[in-house]
């Protein structure tokens, strides 16, 4: 009898002592689920930037010199670098492309900006570079 009651008390030891084990692995479980890291996004990303004709949709043609003035100094007629502008690669050399055939058709002078144009709001200010060039 009392090897019966020693093996029933091991037993019910034992039990208890699973559901306990049991019982405190899935309170941790919860626990550890609480302080998990947070997914957030990066604070520290910089904001991808459009250069102003692919905000606006807008693609450059030879017959709108209006538009193409802004990209040509009104003094020399050379045409600002992307560092001054800010356009993306592919509308620079648009802008370049369409300049030279208004240029070609007559439609835009060579060496000086058309006076008329000398008012009309920057889109950039050539004075203060959007990103600084190479040297």
């Amino acid at each position: 009898m009392a090897l019966f009651r020693n093996v029933s008390i091991r037993s019910i030891i034992s039990n208890t002592h699973r559901i306990v084990l049991a019982n405190i692995r899935s309170t941790s479980t919860a626990v550890v689920d609480e302080d998990a890291p947070v997914e957030i996004e990066n604070p520290f990303k910089k904001e991808t930037r459009l250069c102003i004709l692919c905000k606006m949709n807008i693609t450059p043609d030879y017959k709108n010199y209006r538009l193409l003035s802004q990209f040509q100094s009104p003094y020399t007629g050379r045409i600002y670098g992307r560092h001054i502008t800010g356009l993306c690669k592919a509308k620079q050399a648009a802008v370049e492309k369409e300049i030279r055939k208004a240029q070609n058709c007559a439609y835009m002078p060579y060496y000086y900006k058309d006076k008329t144009f000398l008012k009309d709001p920057k889109l950039f200010d050539p004075e203060n570079p959007i990103r600084t060039h190479r040297f």
